[in-house]
């Protein structure tokens, strides 16, 4: 009885969701645009990296028009042969399009965190990329 109750509860999630054979699936017309970036620190100490990763939601995580927002720390621990490990911190933003990506790159706030934080970056590589 229980398993048939826990199999309902998901069939109505997974409804409601909507959500199709369990994958997430967009019905935005535009594509959505994903600006992933990965730092590499002069000072990489834990303290620098902690630092950056606030000022990241500080400064970066209220803008209009994000989906989704992360920023973090290399997983020290992967150390798999096809994974590239020349950076310390990274930073996620999925933009509903890209016209609030546009916009947040102009942002007073998104400038401030350039401003403040420039003077640690050895190396910043950015990738951004149209998603459905």
């Amino acid at each position: 009885m229980r398993k048939c109750a826990l199999l309902i509860t998901v069939m109505i999630i997974v409804t409601i969701s909507g959500c199709s054979n369990g994958l997430f699936v967009s019905k935005q017309k535009s594509p959505q645009l994903v600006h992933d970036v990965y730092f590499t620190l002069n000072d990489d100490s834990e303290a620098a990296r902690s630092k950056l990763i606030e000022d990241c939601y500080k400064y970066l995580s209220n803008h209009p028009g994000i989906v989704y927002f992360a920023a973090g720390k290399l997983v020290e621990s992967h150390e798999r042969e096809v994974n590239i490990r020349d950076w310390q911190v990274s930073l996620h933003i999925v933009f509903k399009s890209k016209d609030y990506h546009d916009q947040y790159q102009k942002a007073p706030d998104h400038l401030k965190f350039i401003e403040e934080n420039k003077a640690n970056w050895k190396s910043v590589r950015v990738f951004d990329t149209f998603v459905k």
